[in-house]
Parts: structure tokens; C-alpha cells; sequence
């Protein structure tokens, strides 16, 4: 048994030592109704499957379409079962495992993009620092008094989360952060 799983009864908790986890960004075409999104995520953790990051949003409003984006961790055969697993949903139309393309296309990973509000306490030397490090991650002031600005960064998770972590000794207060928005490269759509 992999020591990082827990065993939970399941059969998907069995895999080769040899299997590593990866990182998976899959994004579904479903019908925009109330309960699918909880359907497409009783997936995940009913087979103890943790989400790291995930948007929906409606993307075809004539045909009450929403795409979700989901990034998720586990072994590539765990990962391709849930896929299929997925399409079998009856409102989902379509699952396309980003991360597969990107790779097939020469990519190491899909254009991955995240917005996150940060808000950060700062007087003194610290309110400077934080402004001038804001400037350099290019994160814009949306809102700011004497006591606290409010950080608005969109760029690559790392990007953000190199952010937050530079602002925690600075007086880092709360962070909000979006989910990751991916699509692939190329003329192709989803």
C-alpha cells in the first residue's frame, strides 16, 4: 500500500510504489443546472481525492453552458479513471485533461492564470516595502488607508504565492484568491 494514501476502502488506494503523483489540470463542459457541480465533485471525494484548486463559471450563456476547472494531484491511472468517470455524468459534455495536451503539444504545463486579493497591514518602513514589492509583481492598489492596502496580482500560482509569502512578515492580514482559470495554447478550443 502507498504509504502517502490513506486507506479509506477503496480500490483506488492501491497502487505501485513506483506510481507518483502529478499534478492535473482538467477542465469540463457541463450543462449550467443546479446540483451538476456537486455530482462532478462527489467524484473526487468520494474516492478521497483532495481538489486543489477549483472555478466554474458559466462560458455559453445561449446554450447554459459552464466550464469548471478543476487541478487536482494523483497517479496518472487514478486520474484517467476519474476522467472517464466524468464523462459518464449525464450533464457533462465534454473533459479535457489540459495537462495531457500541454504536454503532447510540447508544453510543460496550460496557460494557468489566478487572481487573488491580498490584504496586507503596513506602517512605517513596512508600507514602503510593501508598495515597492507590490510594484515589482506588478500588483495593483485597489484599495488603501494609513493602516492597510488592498492588493489585487493575477499571474501563475507561483507568482501568487510567492506574493503572499513575501508580504506575511510585512503584516500580511487575508488573502482571497480566484481558483486557477486554464485553457491550452493554439488555435484549438476546448
Amino acid at each position: 500500500m502507498n504509504a502517502q494514501l490513506q486507506p479509506t476502502g477503496s480500490a483506488y488506494f492501491i497502487t505501485k510504489e513506483t506510481e507518483s503523483n502529478e499534478r492535473r489540470t482538467l477542465a469540463v463542459l457541463v450543462d449550467n443546472e443546479p446540483g451538476v457541480l456537486a455530482r462532478v465533485i462527489g467524484l473526487f471525494s468520494g474516492r478521497g481525492y483532495n481538489i486543489d484548486s477549483l472555478t466554474v463559471s458559466e462560458t455559453e450563456h445561449e446554450k447554459h453552458l459552464s466550464r469548471i476547472t478543476i487541478v487536482t494531484r494523483g497517479t496518472a491511472h487514478v486520474l484517467e479513471q476519474l476522467k472517464h468517470q466524468l464523462e459518464r455524468i449525464v450533464p457533462v459534455h465534454r473533459v479535457v485533461d489540459l495537462s495531457i495536451i500541454a504536454d503532447e503539444r510540447g508544453h510543460d504545463r496550460p496557460m494557468e492564470r489566478e487572481l487573488a486579493l491580498v490584504k496586507v497591514r503596513g506602517v512605517g518602513d513596512n508600507r514602503v516595502e510593501a508598495l515597492r514589492l507590490a510594484d515589482a509583481f506588478r500588483a495593483q492598489v485597489i484599495d488603501a488607508n494609513t493602516e492597510h492596502f488592498i492588493f489585487e496580482i493575477t499571474g501563475r500560482v507561483s507568482k501568487i504565492e510567492q506574493f503572499i509569502a513575501i508580504m506575511t512578515p510585512l503584516g500580511l492580514v487575508e488573502v482571497c484568491r480566484t481558483g486557477v482559470a486554464a485553457m491550452n495554447r493554439g488555435p484549438e478550443g476546448m
